[in-house]
């Protein structure tokens, strides 16, 4: 489904290997939570999509587990911006803002935050509303 609906959007995504329960199951110990499922249902698809000029719609598993736990380390960015525990990063735009879910409280919309500002903004309904809209797009399409 998830490939589908990406190909639908734009015929220039490219896709990955799906990665498989073991791999999930170790990423989530590693981050100490849970997934998304619409997450999890699209890397057992297709471990992240990358379209047009190489952007990384949703990454790999191994760097969504990367980035997470760097951003969530106390030591990363002490006072220089808000939060990040209560996000789950999976995707950016190529420019530097990134694309995540909010897991408290659990919904599963996606929201951008933009790291000039520090804002975190609404993005789409959900991952689905999320390919489509990046997929299509030329540029900063949640703004």
């Amino acid at each position: 489904m998830w490939k589908e609906t990406a190909a639908e959007a734009s015929a220039d995504v490219e896709f990955s290997d799906p990665i498989d329960a073991t791999a999930l199951t170790e990423a989530e110990r590693r981050l100490g939570r849970s997934l998304p499922p619409q997450l999890t249902a699209l890397l057992t698809e297709t471990d992240g999509m990358v379209a047009g000029y190489g952007t990384d719609i949703v990454w790999s598993l191994d760097r969504i587990v990367e980035q997470n736990l760097l951003f969530w380390s106390p030591d990363t960015f002490p006072g220089l911006y808000m939060p990040f525990d209560p996000l789950l990063f999976f995707g950016d735009n190529g420019g530097g803002d990134q694309f995540a879910f909010v897991l408290t409280p659990a919904r599963p919309d996606i929201f951008v935050w933009d790291h000039e500002n520090d804002s975190r903004l609404w993005a789409a309904r959900e991952l689905e509303d999320y390919l489509c809209r990046s997929l299509a797009s030329d540029g900063d399409w949640w703004r």
